[in-house]
């Protein structure tokens, strides 16, 4: 059924070219033509676009990454830890009912 469709389509295209003048069939060869050698450029001037806008992407990218803080493996900051326990305004830990509480969240952290 789709071969016959295209035959069809086939015989009528070949048909309405067939009438067409020379002067038309000209301009259409032309800008086949045309069309055509547009894409034997090389590929490569597309992409030579994009380029910057890549290199500019990759380096955003590693300035977020080298400045958002410790690397893994790192050692912790003692200077924090002990700023944290000298606060007079921190919450006090060791006393009360949720001291389990706190043991548990901690044993979680570390493993």
């Amino acid at each position: 059924m789709s071969q016959d469709l295209e035959d069809r389509t086939r015989g009528l295209l070949d048909e309405s070219t067939a009438r067409l003048d020379g002067r038309t069939q000209s301009r259409l060869t032309q800008a086949r033509h045309a069309a055509l050698a547009s894409l034997e450029q090389p590929v490569r001037r597309r992409w030579s676009l994009f380029v910057p806008a890549g290199a500019a992407a990759a380096a955003a990218v590693l300035a977020v990454v080298m400045w958002s803080g410790p690397q893994p493996g790192a050692e912790p900051n003692p200077v924090d830890d002990m700023e944290m326990l000298v606060d007079s305004d921190a919450p006090v830990f060791a006393e009360g009912d949720d001291l389990e509480f706190y043991e548990w969240a901690a044993d979680e952290i570390e493993s």
